[in-house]
Formats: structure tokens, C-alpha cells, sequence
């Protein structure tokens, strides 16, 4: 009954509109599929009408109906393999229009959900972080120039750096907001909006990163570079090994860091196909690697310190690469007892388990989250050398055709304790891995240990895995 009250009147005063934006016009539709008393609902209805700037839904809406277009790692490193004048501001166009259209897809998918969600400080701040992005991408004007093109890299690395808020944020809201919503539905929400991050940084990053390239006083237009280079920020070659020995080396020094010197750290070896290799992004392969290799060192050490009789030398932690004709496929075991009971159905949740209000209590204390491995902070003499720079070496992985930016995902501008749990380890990983269609998945054995296994596509060729469209419904 509101909601055709609110239509009604919408059709009679329309001068109303200018004074609501989308997400409450929005917010009060969706109020009445909500469990919210009848005073409740006059309430939100009345604060609908509060002062706010105006938003036009129809510009929204024009670039709502324009789909994604997905990409694959194989087309960043064909487009990019050659760069030209020509190519470079093509990409610049492309990051011109495909920003705005993605950024339009997640604001209409939050202006669909509850009000009493929408409301939420936390999704609210990151609802306006990701509405003032896409006013200001979508009055870019074509880019015809390399001068055109350094204004746009200089628009996107400030927004870079001011959605760094947006994982918190988002992590806090969506926990706020457990029991207003059904936890699936949340989690969903979640996967969405995080995968369409990803691919947003992404093309962002990447186009930074030829722009970089191409400033570079020793580049020469249309080279063609070797396997061993960079193209953007898609490592052409990445080898499984190194990446997960540079991850054990730092993941060791954090457990000192966090567990004492004096606490026997879990030896990581590394097993199978040790020459395995593919294209894809460093950042992403060394955030989940890093993740699952924090799980389990933690793991073993908490789970040697409550034996009776505990070993001065824990069991090792196995990693097992596996090279297949499609994908590479890395395995980590460790003999950590296993993962709890009450825990197991809450692994892959952003907004359930018995965790929650510590997960919430510590969000608190990462105001930015670039989500990558260097973003851990640890003292200064442990990790200098590990997590105070890339987990990859500049020198030994780029020629000078091919410069790599020191920033990366911009972590340098955050820091989290390595002792804070944040419970987003494992669904982040997932999103991760899941983006470049690849898997991730786990086997507790309780009382013994966990086997974790990293599915990823070797040859590269597979596109991007978002949702490429937002409902059509105008709001």
C-alpha cells in the first residue's frame, strides 16, 4: 500500500524527486518487503523526503542498460603486448566508458536493497564513495590526446585511493545488517559487489600501468616484449613456486612477529610440478596464497601449543603443485586440527558465524584495506625485507621496457596488525580465485587438519567472471 502511495504521489509531484536521492527513493520501495512496524515504515518514508542533493535516475538508468564487457587475461596481455600511441588512448577510452557502466550496475543493485540496509552508515558511505566516482567518470570527454589521457590516470588514482574504505566499509555494513536481511542474500550481495571491485581495479590499474610503461624514457612504441616482462600488470609467466615461496618467507616472519620468537614456526615445503607457470595478476595469486598460508601456520602453532606434550618441532605444511593441461591446481595441508564445528558452515560468509562481533570489533580498527599481502604491518626489522615492498622483485622480473609501478594496488597507503582477524581471509580468497575462473575449496579432517586446494586456468583465456548487468528496473 505505501509503495503505490509513494508512486502515486511520485506521478502527481514531481518537483518531490529533486529533493530524494535514488538510493532513498529506493530504499522506501523495498521497506515494505521488510519485517518493520507500520510506525517504523512512516518513519523511513518521511525521512525519504529529508533535504538531499538531486540524482537524475535517468542518467542512471542509461548506463544500467549497457552490459559489462568482460575481459580475459590473454586479451590485457595481446592488447598490450605492442603498445602504441593509438593503443594507449584506446584502453583510455575504454576505461572511460566501461568505469561508469560498472559503477552503475552496483549502485542500482544497492538502491534495491532494504531501506534499514541501505541506511546502514557504513553501505550508505560507500553507496555515495561509488555515486560521486560515477558522476565524475561518466562527464569524462573522449580521450584523443596523451595529455587527455594523463588528466584521466590522474582522476583514477585519486579514486583508487579514496575506495580503499570501500572492503570495511562494506564488511562492517553487511555485519551490522545480519539480521536484516537473509544471510545468503547478503553474502551474494557481497560476491557481487566485491568481484565487480576487482574488475574495476583491474582495468584501472592496468591502464595505469601501460601509461607508465609508455611515459618511461626507455620505451620504444610497438615493442614486443619477452615472457619474462610485465605487461601492465599481468605478469606473463608467473611461477607457482616462487610466488609461494616469496608468500612463506613473509607469512613466517608474520607468525614470529605475531606468536613471539621464540614460538616454532611450521616449515613450508613445496612439492610437484615446480616448473609450473601462467599468466596472471601477482597481487591476486599473492593475496589467497597468503591467506591459506596464514590459516595454516597459525593453525599448526595453536594446534601444537594445546597438545599435552607439545613437539619442540611442528609438522611441516605441504604444499603441492599440480600442472594439468588446462589449469594448475596448488594444495595446502597442514596438520592443524581442523576447523571447528560450529565454524565449518560460516567458512565462506561475509555476514554470519560465531565470530562476528569480533570480526566487527577489529573492521573498526582498518579504517583502508587494499586487500593484497603488503597491506600487513609487521615490526619493521621482520619485515623489511618481506612485506615492505612487493612480494615480487622489480629487478629480477621486469626489464627496463617494462617498469613496475612500487604502489601496486595502492597498499602502500595501508596496514593492518597481522593479529587482527578480520574473518575475511577465506571468502576474499574465494572471490579471488573465482574471478579468473578459477576454484577454491577445503577439506577439514577435525583433529587432524585442513586440505585446501587453489583451482587456476593456465592458459589464460577465460574472461572475467562478474555480473555483467543490474536489474533493468528503474528506481
Amino acid at each position: 500500500m505505501l509503495s503505490h502511495t509513494l508512486r502515486h504521489a511520485s506521478r502527481q509531484c514531481q518537483p518531490l524527486a529533486r529533493s530524494v536521492s535514488p538510493a532513498q527513493v529506493a530504499a522506501v520501495r523495498t521497506i515494505t518487503h521488510s519485517t518493520t512496524c507500520h510506525s517504523q515504515r512512516r518513519h523511513y518514508a518521511a525521512a525519504a523526503t529529508a533535504s538531499a542533493s538531486w540524482r537524475p535516475v535517468s542518467v542512471l538508468d542509461d548506463w544500467v542498460a549497457r552490459e559489462a564487457r568482460p575481459i580475459s587475461l590473454r586479451q590485457l596481455m595481446v592488447f598490450g603486448r605492442s603498445l602504441t600511441e593509438s593503443r594507449l588512448i584506446s584502453s583510455a577510452n575504454y576505461v572511460r566508458t566501461e568505469l561508469p557502466s560498472r559503477l552503475a550496475h552496483r549502485i542500482r543493485d544497492m538502491q534495491q536493497l532494504p531501506y534499514v540496509v541501505v541506511t546502514n552508515p557504513h553501505i550508505n558511505e560507500v553507496y555515495d564513495l561509488y555515486y560521486n566516482a560515477f558522476d565524475t567518470f561518466r562527464k569524462i570527454k573522449e580521450i584523443k590526446t596523451i595529455e587527455d589521457n594523463d588528466k584521466l590516470c590522474s582522476i583514477i588514482s585519486k579514486t583508487l585511493k579514496s575506495h580503499l574504505t570501500v572492503i570495511p566499509k562494506l564488511a562492517m555494513g553487511i555485519l551490522e545488517c545480519g539480521g536484516l536481511m537473509n544471510p545468503q542474500d547478503l553474502d551474494k550481495f557481497m560476491n557481487t559487489i566485491l568481484k565487480s571491485r576487482i574488475s574495476r581495479r583491474v582495468i584501472a590499474e592496468q591502464h595505469l600501468s601501460l601509461t607508465e610503461t609508455y611515459n618511461s624514457p626507455n620505451f620504444s612504441p610497438g615493442a614486443t616484449l619477452s615472457e619474462s616482462d610485465f605487461i601492465g600488470e599481468v605478469f606473463i609467466k608467473c611461477s607457482a613456486r616462487d610466488v609461494i615461496s616469496r608468500c612463506a618467507r613473509a607469512i613466517t616472519a608474520l607468525a614470529r612477529s605475531t606468536n613471539g620468537p621464540d614460538v616454532p614456526i611450521p616449515e613450508i615445503k613445496i612439492l610437484g610440478h615446480l616448473d609450473a607457470s601462467f599468466p596472471y595478476i601477482l597481487s591476486h595469486l599473492e593475496y589467497i596464497v597468503g591467506e591459506l598460508l596464514r590459516n595454516s601456520v597459525q593453525a599448526v602453532i595453536d594446534h601444537q601449543a594445546k597438545q599435552a606434550s607439545p613437539s619442540e618441532t611442528p609438522p611441516p605444511i605441504e604444499i603441492t603443485i599440480c600442472e594439468a593441461q588446462e589449469h594448475v591446481i596448488i594444495r595446502i595441508s597442514d596438520r592443524g586440527g581442523g576447523i571447528p564445528r560450529d565454524e565449518l558452515p560460516y567458512l565462506w560468509s561475509f555476514s554470519k558465524g560465531p565470530q562476528s562481533q569480533n570480526r566487527l570489533k577489529n573492521l573498526g580498527q582498518v579504517p583502508r584495506m587494499a586487500a593484497t599481502m603488503q597491506e600487513l604491518h609487521i615490526e619493521e626489522e621482520l619485515g623489511r625485507a618481506d612485506l615492505k615492498t612487493p612480494l615480487y622483485n622489480q629487478e629480477s622480473f621486469s626489464s627496463p621496457k617494462t617498469p613496475r609501478t612500487q604502489e601496486g594496488s595502492l597498499s602502500t597507503l595501508t596496514s593492518r596488525p597481522p593479529n587482527l582477524r578480520l574473518g575475511m581471509g577465506l571468502p576474499l580468497s574465494r572471490v579471488y580465485a573465482e574471478y579468473w575462473a578459477g576454484s577454491l575449496n577445503l577439506h577439514s579432517l577435525e583433529g587432524y587438519g585442513v586440505d585446501a586446494f587453489l583451482q587456476i586456468s593456465r592458459l589464460g583465456n577465460k574472461n572475467e567472471q562478474l555480473t555483467t548487468r543490474a536489474s533493468m528496473d528503474a528506481v
